[in-house]
């Protein structure tokens, strides 16, 4: 029987396995859905399938660094655990790698890696491992200098904070030490020119309403709001933000005093904005006993 595109669709859906796995089954089994599907759970690929409705919030960012191209790429995974895996991190390295040929993550997923693509290499592996797994965010930085962080480090080039940054001019000294300072203070933007408006008028909606409050004149509120405002662009912006190496001076002060001027900066943190369910274990355990 011929082994068309359709039926190595339909077997990857209901299974979760690679595109490989599904065709070398499907061949196997001359084409029969059911036999291919009892197959790769005997090989126990098809397993990973049923890891697929489980949120994976826990994991590492691994970072990759090619002449003036520096990537950083979130995988996920369900635990902590497996964040400390030899096997999971090999994984990391290799996706992080395969990241720096790439734009976005959608290509990234799509990327060979060692014959096969990423996102067939991490089904496998959530088959071998046993715990739902994801190419979640990747990021790429250019400029004459890069450099890079990993705060709380799991393994060489991945941990759970990964920091990218570009300068123009500069050498890796000061770009290590920019973003050493970008993992602690996570600023909102570079500048206060690429700062989100909403964010700012926000910032003044309640500076004036708590002015206003204490019974101030609105003349005076006035010049207490551009005074205010000032100091916000000096906490969330990076080049107005005091630097940690030094804080009698500015990121950006820092930056122009080793020749150099930053154009651009990443933070990716395992598990940002993913909502983790709440397990409440004596319900779980009640829920068992019940049958």
């Amino acid at each position: 029987m011929a082994i068309t595109a359709a039926l190595v669709k339909e077997l990857r859906e209901s299974t979760g396995v690679g595109m490989m796995d599904a065709k070398k089954a499907l061949t196997e089994t001359d084409g029969d859905i059911e036999a291919a599907v009892d197959l790769l759970r005997t090989k126990g690929l098809a397993k990973a399938a049923k890891k697929a409705g489980r949120t994976a919030a826990e994991g590492l960012v691994g970072v990759a660094v090619d002449g003036g191209v520096a990537v950083a790429v979130e995988v996920n995974s369900e635990t902590d655990f497996v964040g400390k895996n030899a096997d999971f991190q090999e994984m990391v390295a290799g996706i992080s790698k395969a990241a720096l040929g790439v734009s976005d993550v959608e290509a990234l997923k799509n990327a060979d890696m060692g014959g096969k693509t990423v996102t067939d290499v991490v089904t496998d592996k959530i088959a071998t491992i046993g715990e739902n797994m994801s190419v979640r965010r990747m990021a790429r930085v250019e400029g004459e200098t890069v450099g890079t962080y990993i705060h709380t480090a799991a393994a060489d080039g991945m941990g759970k904070i990964g920091v990218l940054v570009a300068l123009k001019g500069g050498d890796e000294a000061i770009a290590k030490q920019i973003a050493m300072h970008i993992a602690a203070t996570n600023p909102a933007s570079l500048s206060e020119d690429d700062l989100d408006p909403a964010v700012v008028e926000r910032e003044k909606a309640v500076q004036t309403e708590k002015a206003r409050a204490s019974g101030k004149p609105d003349n005076i509120i006035e010049k207490m709001i551009v005074g205010t405002i000032k100091k916000f662009y000096s906490e969330v912006t990076l080049i107005n933000q005091s630097f940690v190496m030094n804080p009698d001076v500015t990121v950006g002060q820092a930056a122009k005093d080793a020749g150099a001027e930053i154009v651009s900066f990443v933070r990716l943190e395992v598990g940002e904005g993913i909502e983790k369910k709440e397990e409440d274990f004596a319900a779980e355990v009640a829920k068992t006993m019940g049958g």
